[in-house]
């Protein structure tokens, strides 16, 4: 069986663009993912009262393509695994390393190679934020690397009154940028930023 993760395409959507904006709505974590021209090319919604986290993400037409859910329940650090909609087999292993007042989250395949890493890029402004309320308006900035470094996108929020941030992605290699993108979706998801 081929690798899902070598694919370009994740639960049927092929996001190659270099950059998505994505917005929040005002009072729950929900999101729209817009491509360069404006178009919108995916949906998501947390699932409330869930023992375990959860996050179906939905195409422009409404269809549910796939979903991102916590392996165990209240994790503070563990992982989530993203599956393609009709399927138990993972595509995305999506790993948060507990640091206080740092996000440091890893992408792995679903054999448990890395393939990238999102990290907020100031500690210092992540510990301000955790601990003063009012701050928390100010908007969230993450570097995605591959697992030896090298720079290879950014997600970078906005001033605005609700969350709103573009994911950036440049040369990738080998790994497709379909799931860079819905990984540092997913991500933000999950911080509840």
């Amino acid at each position: 069986m081929e690798d899902p993760i070598r694919e370009q395409s994740i639960g049927g959507i092929v996001l190659d663009d270099d950059e998505y904006t994505v917005e929040q709505s005002y009072f729950r974590n929900k999101y729209n993912v817009y491509d360069p021209a404006g178009d919108l090319v995916l949906k998501s919604k947390q699932k409330m009262f869930k023992m375990k986290e959860e996050f179906p993400f939905f195409d422009s037409d409404g269809n549910v393509v796939f979903h991102v859910k916590a392996k165990n329940i209240l994790d503070v650090a563990g992982d989530y695994v993203l599956t393609e909609e009709g399927s138990d087999e993972p595509v995305l292993i999506l790993n948060k390393n507990f640091t206080f007042f740092h996000h440091r989250w890893t992408i792995k395949s679903p054999d448990g190679t890395e393939i990238a890493e999102v990290a907020s890029r100031s500690a210092i402004l992540e510990a301000l934020r955790s601990l003063i309320d009012f701050l928390s308006f100010l908007p969230h900035k993450y570097s995605i690397t591959t697992p030896d470094g090298d720079p290879i996108g950014e997600i970078e929020g906005h001033f605005s009154f609700r969350d709103r941030y573009d994911i950036r992605i440049h040369d990738t290699g080998s790994v497709p940028k379909t799931a860079l993108v819905v990984g540092a979706i997913a991500i933000d998801a999950l911080e509840g930023n």
